[in-house]
């Protein structure tokens, strides 16, 4: 494992090359992020030293509405969105969710997507769950598994001037 630094949190992954280690290539990365607009952060943190809570903000920064979900924080308000319970719970439509969660918990999070609408399932570095990813694929959604948006940001050239919205 090679640790690297995101936010001032030093986290460590087998996945830092570029070299996808399930069949999302870094052009359907690419494409998710021009895309969608809006995005479900699942297993939200208001610890600022969590990865969690910098990814988010980080996405925020790049112009993403950010809606955090987190059964611990629901009816709270987190980097000034209020937290849901549940992707059931949010009442406007999402197009990526990003999870935070671990890969057990990556299968009902992902059949919660899947019956919201969402257009995507992003999850986190260290999560994978292929039988998940597979009922992703078969709904439609587009799938990237162990890898974060903040860390790919960068090497995929992603410009704010890109972006459609």
């Amino acid at each position: 494992m090679r640790p690297f630094l995101f936010g001032g949190i030093i986290a460590t992954s087998n996945n830092r090359d570029a070299d996808m280690n399930d069949s999302t290539t870094a052009e359907d990365m690419r494409d998710i992020l021009l895309k969608v607009k809006t995005i479900a952060v699942v297993g939200a943190s208001d610890k600022p030293n969590r990865a969690a809570h910098g990814v988010m903000k980080f996405l925020q920064d790049k112009g993403f509405r950010c809606i955090p979900v987190s059964p611990r924080l629901a009816g709270k308000t987190l980097l000034g969105e209020k937290v849901y319970a549940s992707l059931g719970d949010i009442p406007e439509p999402v197009d990526m969710v990003d999870l935070f969660v671990n890969s057990e918990i990556a299968g009902p999070v992902t059949d919660e997507a899947i019956a919201i609408g969402a257009r995507a399932v992003w999850m986190q570095l260290g999560v994978i769950n292929e039988p998940a990813a597979e009922k992703a694929r078969a709904a439609g959604l587009q799938v990237v598994m162990d890898h974060c948006p903040a860390q790919e940001w960068g090497r995929l050239g992603l410009d704010a001037k890109e972006f459609s919205f």
